[in-house]
């Protein structure tokens, strides 16, 4: 299969989506064997451990998806003891739901599984590579952000 033409944008467009894509994949399978969270669970506890304690609603917004599904992860996240919902300070209508340490050491884990095989890696790339790889972070990132 011909490579895209990183020249023009619709072919960084395709090497960026391929690329991210298959590192995704890859990332998704070093996550720690003990864990047997769903990724829309991980991601869930993932958003609390860098966002802290969310209504329902923020985590529906924060993932696009509608808030009975989040619902239905948070249920199943409360059931095995990951977070715990508490009353809204001000709005009596909401639950705000907040991390445990079984989450929070389920994240950390997860994480550090995976950013150890990521660091290695990185350790066979020249330091070019690192470079280019330092400078693009905080890029990816935005544009993982952007609507």
């Amino acid at each position: 299969m011909p490579t895209a033409d990183l020249r023009t944008d619709a072919g960084l467009a395709s090497e960026l989506r391929g690329g991210v894509m298959r590192l995704r994949r890859r990332l998704m399978s070093e996550r720690h064997p003990d864990n047997d969270l769903s990724i829309s669970q991980m991601v869930v506890l993932g958003l609390l451990v860098r966002l802290g304690d969310q209504t329902v609603g923020e985590l529906a917004r924060a993932e696009r998806v509608q808030p009975p599904s989040m619902t239905r992860t948070v249920n199943c996240l409360e059931e095995d003891g990951f977070v715990v919902r508490r009353p809204h300070e001000t709005d009596g209508r909401q639950v705000v739901v907040t991390l445990t340490d079984a989450g929070r050491a389920a994240v950390l884990a997860d994480r550090q599984r995976r950013d150890a095989w990521l660091s290695r890696q990185l350790e066979g790339l020249t330091d070019a590579e690192r470079a280019t790889l330092r400078d693009a972070a905080p890029i990816l990132a935005q544009l993982a952000i952007n609507d």
